[in-house]
């Protein structure tokens, strides 16, 4: 007879306990027992995939959808070793990811043998808090340690190395849910008035806001602390959706790689409130002072170690973003003079029309290249605009195509979109997984390029095997083209003529059949080269009950796919 009163068995109970219905993973020998177990637990959904990236990525798309801890099951040395890439990636998103993994156990530590390795030290520098469970009496309160932290802000990964004596073990301890604290925390009356008070007279006020924003909750916070300062929103470090597309005051994103196009930005307002984010997510960042000296600094978050780490700070609060946001929105209708607040409707009044302007301007230049006879993300978009459900949901890993996908299709409803971000490639297709997981009603469009693809192209076989609604498309320019503008920023900044671009950056010999990888793993797929072919093609791809590809060869670039302080990446 099977025990079911073992370590094993015990792990289920507890995250059972904790809500916790998906794991997303792929098995190993040392994990057989605990897998073996799960046929106990039909609660339990396990998501498998083919890869240990992929099951990260797909995991960190179902955590950002639903705002709660996630289980990953990898294996030992191996398997953790596969992950780490995408756990980096999760780390830098706070992705509350509780990561599991085998071991061949305690009585074989000292032996050397075959996957042995230091796992906890393996996986310390990409989790906020990586762990290995010694004694079978301590299995449940070391799991309910991890699930507190992963899920607590600033949130992020976690490890549980889970010998398997200790597995395999009796186990007697009592399950009982994990305690998340609460973080709403408001600021104190005394500290938000100060805030107002740096913040209200302001001539050019400027917010930078992060994924902070979203996760509290605080979207129309936000935009009414915006509304009555009449301040622009940057979004810097944001993949979620903080602020809705169409506000007239989000001007658009930081930059992604370089500090010199996030500079202008910075260093245009007087007062400058930073929420939910850090300053700032960039690959090569300004190494001076990012503000004008004479501006005042506020930064409202729950990270306190993000709070001037880096830049200079004139008051830093430890708070919820919402509650913070809300509490300085009252202090500031309460204490800002009628010239202030008039100034603040003129300034807001001025954005409107100005990006109604830009709007429709654009609108124009993106029609007529949705007019051209090749295929175009603009002609794409726009086709797909008029067929989306309005639960659809947008896993965004398309970079240098995504702007003109966004113009077509903005956003307005928190949780309806992601875009990638911790800077790594390969979680656009695993990452709309997730989230379509985690609104089994809904389509979920995923969006990445034909690099990015590669990394995790596997995801769809779990697409095909667990039947999602997800539409996954690959923006297809037989390139590595974020590597092409960003070489170019290089050579602009150390004056080095253009010349060809690395070959080692090209994708196109030999070509990449992404019909064909689609199919061998069970999955509908049709490629598209020309505008003509775009409605025919969605029409079938929606009409699927399942997963469906789109190839979307993409052979013209312009100068206003080039990511900068507009695009947001």
């Amino acid at each position: 007879m099977t025990q079911t009163n073992t370590g094993c068995h015990a792990i289920f109970r507890q995250f059972i306990a904790d809500g916790m219905t998906h794991m997303f993973g792929n098995p190993g020998t040392v994990e057989q027992g605990f897998l073996d177990a799960m046929a106990d637990f039909p609660e339990m959904r396990y998501i498998l995939t083919l890869q240990e990236s992929v099951a990260v990525l797909s995991a960190d798309g179902y955590a950002r959808a639903t705002q709660k801890p996630t289980l990953v099951q990898l294996h030992s040395s191996p398997g953790i070793g596969n992950a780490v890439g995408a756990l980096y990636q999760a780390k830098r998103g706070h992705a509350p990811l509780v990561v599991i993994a085998g071991d061949a156990g305690i009585r074989y530590m000292n032996m050397d043998a075959q996957m042995a390795a230091d796992l906890v030290a393996m996986m310390e520098p990409v989790t906020k808090y990586a762990t290995m469970v010694l004694d079978p009496r301590h299995l449940l309160r070391t799991l309910r340690r991890a699930i507190k932290i992963a899920a607590t802000p600033p949130m992020g990964p976690v490890y549980v190395c889970l010998p398997a004596d200790v597995m395999d073990a009796v186990n007697d301890e009592p399950v009982f849910p994990s305690c998340i604290p609460s973080t709403r925390v408001r600021p104190d009356d005394a500290v938000t008035a100060e805030a107002a008070r740096l913040l209200g007279g302001s001539t050019r006020p400027v917010i930078l806001c992060g994924d902070g924003v979203a996760w509290s909750g605080a979207n129309a916070a936000l935009e009414r602390v915006a509304e009555t300062l009449g301040a622009e929103i940057w979004v810097a470090d944001g993949g979620d959706l903080n602020v809705a597309t169409t506000h007239p005051c989000l001007q658009g994103g930081t930059g992604h790689m370089f500090g010199s196009v996030s500079l202008p930005i910075t260093r245009k307002g007087d007062g400058v409130l930073v929420v939910g984010t850090y300053l700032l997510p960039e690959v090569f960042p300004e190494l001076g002072d990012i503000f004008d000296p004479a501006a005042r600094i506020v930064h409202l978050d729950l990270n306190a170690y993000e709070i001037a780490k880096n830049h200079r700070v004139d008051l830093g609060v430890v708070c919820d973003p919402r509650c913070g946001l809300e509490a300085l929105d009252e202090a500031l209708r309460a204490t800002m003079p009628a010239e202030a607040r008039s100034a603040a409707a003129a300034r807001v009044a001025a954005m409107r029309q100005a990006k109604a302007s830009a709007t429709a301007a654009q609108a124009a230049v993106d029609r007529d290249r949705a007019a051209q006879p090749q295929a175009t993300m603009e002609a794409f978009a726009a086709a797909l605009a008029t067929r989306l459900p309005e639960d659809a949901i947008v896993f965004d890993e398309s970079l240098t195509s995504s702007m003109a996908f966004n113009r077509a299709i903005p956003r307005t409803r928190p949780g309806s979109y992601f875009f990638t971000r911790g800077g790594s490639l390969g979680v656009g297709f695993p990452g709309a997984l997730g989230a379509q997981m985690a609104n089994p009603g809904s389509l979920v469009v995923g969006l990445t390029g034909d690099g990015g693809s590669m990394y995790t192209i596997q995801v769809l076989y779990t697409a095909k095997k667990y039947g999602t609604k997800t539409l996954f498309v690959v923006c297809n320019n037989s390139r590595y083209k974020l590597l092409d503008l960003n070489i170019a920023h290089y050579w602009q900044e150390q004056r080095i003529p253009s010349h060809a671009f690395p070959a080692s950056f090209d994708l196109s010999d030999p070509p990449l059949g992404f019909v064909d990888l689609a199919r061998g793993m069970g999955v509908p797929a049709r490629r598209i080269e020309r505008a003509d072919q775009i409605a025919a093609v969605l029409d079938e791809a929606l009409a699927t009950d399942g997963p469906f590809l789109i190839d979307l060869v993409l052979t013209e670039h312009t100068d206003d796919h080039t990511p900068g302080c507009k695009c947001g990446q």
